[in-house]
């Protein structure tokens, strides 16, 4: 049983005896492959729908989709005799590693030290433990070093991909193209134990709106299928899809431009989110407003081409961060961070660690520090990174940059209170504080060992304020209607990143998003046989896009800055896969002359539609 819809139905097997819907009043007598209930949203929905002159309800399918990184699981565990042990793992949380592996064993926390090696991919498939435990205990056993390396196929098969997903929506508009409802049930299998990401869909799906009634239902199901594992926005980009396939079809039935009617129903400051909190300063309407004066939204279609396009949204998150910045003798910084970089975070680190300072970016280098050299630090995900560590390296930037204005003042003789640091260099306040030269960072910290020892900047915090995200997608496709084939020939991202702090980086992760959602929805799919077994555990047979399917992305940064941070700083690595799904939808359907609601949009998928088309003709 291995679609979500099967396992909800009434008759179908029960996979675990103890599984009660939560969030159900009265709580079931019964066992259910129904995990948990959500609901969000406020109004009265029922009385929005009786005031909309057009009502549009669609269904739609998603398929599951791995994360595709290219490196595999591996880790490196080694126990020695005194039981203290030391794992290298890739990873995008090794504390966290760390705290599990620790707790399975039996451990001391402390006996245990984890480092994360470098990298080939995340995409939030490696906030996971698998093999770790089974190293160690081997490697506890044998008194020897022992390497677990996953296979391609044990990858796909037990690592965790996306959810697949069934949704409902049903929204209701006047005829002058205002919202007036918006309804969605939501239906994620998350594998065979509980925790889909439901819970984020059906806070992400409407988000993008300002909407006085809405209301979305969520439900997490167990089927026979791995457990599924986090992948970039975890839960959003379905809802998207479905969500922005309906709102494109509303323009067109009241006759508005697809993004004037999402220009006049956008969420701004001050809206009441679907999911609960009011807004702040977002940058939807920003991104909406330079998408239409963009070229590309001007631009001449082909033949059987399609344009659609399409609005995300994800939350963005902080979590505990722990971070040290060591001045040494010559002046230049040394920035221990407990964040893996999975996207070019440490050179965003050392680019606020050198503008704090007043240093060269080529003076401050950071490393990724074992879990015994700092403090504990979350995972890299929920685009936490460049915000939560980014204000932890400038808060002990200015730590560090307090004790060299203090060891300045002893050099001088005068009060610590006396002291300015400006471009680097330690000042006197003003003309009373004494008439001395500038000192730099490294004439201050040439003279650490005599005026009290190394000097050091720290912070640890729990990091909150993060500041939502949104993006709005614009997609060309051209469909030939022989084959099914789809080709995107031109596709363009604007995003709202707080402040870009490294603008390439910044481009790369807008790309990076839109290239996995060109995936997902054309090609990408978990195929099971009707014995359950995936049947294409590997790169031959689950293909992702490869330079030759793609068109150059272009991308557009806006800044809308977010005031929980001090440069402005929202994260960016998960909000550009969330609009592309349906983008991707919106122009297929466009160029094809009929709307597709299951994903992956593949030939055959589109060869029946256009059949059903012909007939209906």
């Amino acid at each position: 049983m291995t679609d979500v819809d099967e396992a909800m139905k009434p008759g179908a097997p029960i996979l675990h005896s103890t599984i009660f819907t939560d969030g159900v009043e009265p709580k079931p007598k019964k066992p259910s492959n129904i995990v948990r209930r959500y609901e969000f949203g406020h109004g009265d929905v029922a009385a929005g729908f009786k005031k909309a002159d057009i009502i549009v309800e669609r269904t739609f399918k998603t398929e599951a989709t791995h994360q595709g990184y290219i490196e595999p699981h591996a880790c490196l565990a080694n126990v020695g005799p005194d039981g203290q042990g030391e794992l290298w793992v890739c990873t995008q949380g090794h504390f966290m590693v760390r705290d599990t592996c620790a707790r399975l064993l039996g451990m001391d926390i402390s006996k245990l030290r984890v480092t994360a090696s470098e990298i080939g991919g995340g995409f939030g498939g490696k906030t996971t433990v698998f093999i770790e435990p089974v190293a160690l205990a081997l490697s506890r056993k044998a008194n020897r070093p022992v390497k677990v390396v996953m296979s391609r196929e044990e990858v796909f098969k037990a690592s965790g991909p996306t959810a697949s997903t069934s949704v409902d929506v049903k929204v209701g508009v006047t005829k002058d193209g205002r919202i007036t409802a918006a309804d969605a049930t939501l239906r994620y299998q998350g594998g065979a134990f509980a925790g889909s990401p439901v819970e984020f869909g059906s806070m992400s799906a409407f988000a993008c709106y300002d909407l006085e009634n809405v209301r979305t239902i969520g439900y997490d199901v167990v089927t026979n299928r791995p457990k599924q594992a986090a992948y970039r926005a975890p839960g959003a980009p379905m809802a998207a899809f479905a969500v922005e396939s309906v709102m494109e079809e509303l323009a067109k039935k009241v006759g508005m431009a697809s993004i004037d009617f999402r220009i006049k129903n956008a969420a701004r400051e001050g809206t009441k989110s679907s999911y609960g909190p009011t807004y702040g300063p977002i940058g939807l309407l920003p991104t909406l407003e330079r998408a239409k004066q963009h070229p590309h939204f001007k631009a001449p279609l082909g033949p059987n081409q399609g344009r659609g396009m399409a609005c995300g949204f994800w939350f963005n998150f902080g979590g505990q961060t722990c971070v040290s910045l060591n001045i040494n003798i010559d002046g230049t910084a040394a920035l221990s961070v407990g964040t893996p970089d999975i996207g070019g975070s440490r050179a965003s680190m050392c680019l606020m660690a050198a503008e704090e300072l007043g240093i060269p970016y080529d003076k401050v280098r950071a490393i990724v520090a074992d879990t015994s050299s700092l403090g504990y630090n979350d995972v890299t995900d929920g685009s936490r990174t460049t915000f939560a560590t980014g204000m932890a390296t400038i808060l002990a930037a200015r730590d560090a940059i307090k004790k060299l204005s203090a060891r300045a003042a002893q050099i001088w003789g005068i009060p610590e209170e006396a002291v300015t640091w400006e471009k680097g260099h330690a000042k006197p306040a003003g003309s009373n504080a004494g008439n001395f030269p500038p000192l730099s960072i490294a004439e201050i910290a040439a003279q650490a060992g005599a005026t009290g020892g190394p000097i050091a900047g720290h912070h640890e915090y729990s990091a909150d304020g993060a500041g939502v995200s949104f993006a709005t997608h614009i997609c060309d496709a051209e469909v030939d209607p022989e084959t099914g084939a789809t080709k995107i020939v031109r596709y363009t991202v604007l995003q709202d990143a707080g402040k870009a702090v490294h603008p390439s980086y910044v481009e790369g992760q807008f790309q990076g998003g839109a290239v996995q959602g060109i995936g997902w929805a054309l090609n990408e799919e978990y195929i099971y046989g009707k014995d359950g077994r995936l049947q294409n555990a590997g790169f031959l047979d689950y293909r992702i896009p490869v330079c030759s399917d793609l068109p150059m992305i272009d991308t557009v940064i806006l800044e809308i800055p977010n005031p929980g941070h001090p440069y402005g700083v929202r994260g960016v690595g998960e909000t550009s896969i969330v609009p592309p799904l349906a983008a991707i939808a919106n122009a297929v359907s466009a160029a094809a002359g009929v709307r597709l609601t299951s994903l992956p949009m593949s030939p055959p998928k589109i060869l029946a539609a256009l059949d059903r088309k012909a007939a209906a003709e």
